[in-house]
């Protein structure tokens, strides 16, 4: 075995030599960012120009940036949504010239429909130079860690929850990208990637432990850090049943397992009883079994999403991993890579200027009907703005509703940090629930059972156990209780409906179920006059907020109490 991890030692420092390189020629070119972008910009133009999209927005005739904003506005996926609907069923040049589409990525949408993000050749070159840049990085600040040829575990999710009408997998990228690794990479990653078609949480959890527990760990990777502390939890839980497992080369015999998926995976598993009684010995006197007690965190590292609503669940990280470095992904989402964070303790990461074109408008104009655009090398540090990107995997001018802030510079290119999914969206565990999909479920609720409330918003709460979402209305229309309890479980039902990331999340134990916060009467009208006062506008273009993302907003109102 050491002779074997020597080889694999070499083979893959001289697979990441090239990697070095390109992260100090990265740099340099972070001095020269609207060249680059400009550059970067034509490319995409001129390669797509013959695509039906290309072809109906004028890209022949498009010779400078002006023009590119003249002929393309900034829109959501609903503008590429009949395009990509032609390539899912095989007309692949609506959208993309000479290219094939690997996956579509699913991702929730601001509508009750899914996104599907084409995921192409070039696509994925993109997305592996960025993740190649931030683990060179990553790796070579933490030198003293030896982080080295020990394992990786990587939480990803089902590559292929359905096909096309062609037969392309339509899944998560995550997931996709683990089978598509070299596989002398992927020897170093020790959950399998079935384990991301696994939809009973425990089987999920338990699986992805039993396969890391014997090994020595050196980093964890999750896009949301609520699944590390799904993962270090489900660890103390099942300490019993793991080492046993363990000791015994088996996998229990009572998970939500398909047969021919425990097969395969039981192939693979060998007895290990020394760690197995070393561990248990530990346990036994600790009392517990956290991550920490088998992966200390001096030698050990995490990559996972620190910005937005994320630091309620960071603060817990410690009690399971102790003192563990925490390194941002980046501003990661199915439709590509946007960030590569150089550094700890910020979840700032300097644009990935050589994979996308990047515009962005000022946070107080995106409602505006002709908002100031700008580019890359004209944004200010400390101003908030959302993100628009242009890929060449098909998505331009794209209105993804990400708002970020800009922290500092590195060369002349922005780091900017992820604040969250603007004022339409809230986003805990990773359901992205919007302002639409609150309002649709509280219209079927209403029809379904006849109970109406007259005034309302939704609201994360965090919990340490379970956060979950508060429904705030207001004393009178909870005065029927009983049938107030039905109308809640009839909006709970319909907003699993609305949202499928919800419902996951739900059924994972992730979000608890949707709680009432009962209000003064009167509330609203005065949280509105003041809201009024503060943000100006007249009355009658006011509209009252049915979503409101903000964690600290239950303390904000005077709740009576909560059902």
């Amino acid at each position: 075995m050491p002779i074997f991890r020597s080889l694999v030692y070499r083979l893959v420092q001289a697979a990441t030599e090239p990697l070095v390189w390109r992260v100090e020629r990265f740099r340099r070119d972070c001095e020269r960012p609207e060249q680059l972008q400009s550059e970067l910009l034509f490319n995409i133009l001129r390669r797509q120009a013959n695509t039906a999209f290309g072809s109906d927005h004028g890209f022949e005739s498009i010779r400078t940036i002006a023009d590119y904003r003249k002929h393309v506005p900034v829109a959501p996926y609903e503008r590429l949504a009949p395009y990509i609907e032609r390539v899912k069923n095989g007309e692949t040049d609506a959208l993309l010239a000479g290219d094939t589409v690997r996956l579509f990525a699913l991702t929730s949408g601001t509508t009750a429909a899914r996104k599907f993000i084409p995921v192409t050749d070039r696509y994925l070159g993109a997305y592996r130079r960025g993740w190649g840049m931030w683990g060179i990085r990553a790796y070579r600040d933490h030198k003293a860690r030896r982080l080295g040829m020990r394992a990786i575990v990587q939480m990803g999710g089902d590559p292929c929850e359905f096909r096309t009408p062609t037969g392309t997998p339509c899944g998560n990228l995550s997931g996709f990208s683990a089978t598509v690794q070299k596989r002398i990479v992927r020897r170093l990653y020790c959950v399998p990637s079935i384990v991301g078609t696994l939809k009973d949480p425990l089987t999920r959890y338990y699986v992805a432990l039993r396969f890391s527990i014997g090994l020595p760990v050196a980093v964890f990777l999750a896009a949301n850090p609520s699944t590390m502390l799904m993962f270090g939890r489900t660890l103390n839980a099942e300490r019993e049943h793991l080492l046993k497992d363990l000791h015994d080369g088996t996998l229990r015999s009572d998970l939500d397992l398909p047969a021919a998926i425990r097969e395969m995976l039981t192939s693979q598993l060998r007895p290990n009883p020394t760690p197995a009684r070393t561990l248990a010995a530990s346990a036994e006197k600790l009392g517990r079994l956290y991550p920490q007690d088998i992966w200390p965190a001096d030698t050990t590292l995490m990559g996972t999403w620190t910005g937005g609503s994320m630091g309620p669940y960071l603060r817990q990280i410690p009690t399971l991993f102790g003192d563990i470095p925490i390194r941002d992904l980046g501003l990661l989402a199915s439709e590509g890579r946007m960030t590569i964070p150089f550094a700890n303790g910020t979840p700032a990461g300097v644009l990935d200027i050589g994979s996308h074109y990047f515009e962005f408008i000022p946070e107080g104009e995106v409602d505006s009907a002709q908002p100031t655009i700008l580019g890359a090398h004209e944004l200010e540090d400390g101003r908030s703005y959302y993100i628009v990107p242009t890929t060449a995997a098909g998505l331009y001018r794209y209105h993804i509703s990400d708002l970020v802030r800009v922290r500092g510079f590195l060369g002349r290119t922005p780091m900017v940090e992820f604040l969250g999914k603007g004022h339409r969206f809230a986003n805990m565990t990773g359901e992205k629930l919007s302002e639409p999909q609150v309002t649709q479920a509280m219209e079927i609720a209403t029809q379904r059972t006849g109970f109406a409330i007259t005034a309302y918003s939704v609201a994360p709460i965090w919990h340490d156990t379970t956060p979950y979402y508060g429904l705030f209305i207001e004393e009178q229309d909870a005065a029927n209780e009983p049938h107030f309890r039905a109308f809640l479980t009839a909006y709970e039902a319909a907003l699993a409906d609305q949202n499928i990331e919800y419902e996951a999340k739900r059924q994972g134990g992730r979000l608890g179920t949707i709680r009432a916060q009962i209000l003064p009467s009167g509330t609203w009208q005065t949280w509105d006059r003041d809201r009024l006062a503060t943000t100006g506008g007249s009355p009658e273009q006011y509209k009252h907020p049915c979503l409101i993302g903000d964690l600290a907003f239950k303390g904000s109102m005077p709740v009576l109490r909560e059902l």
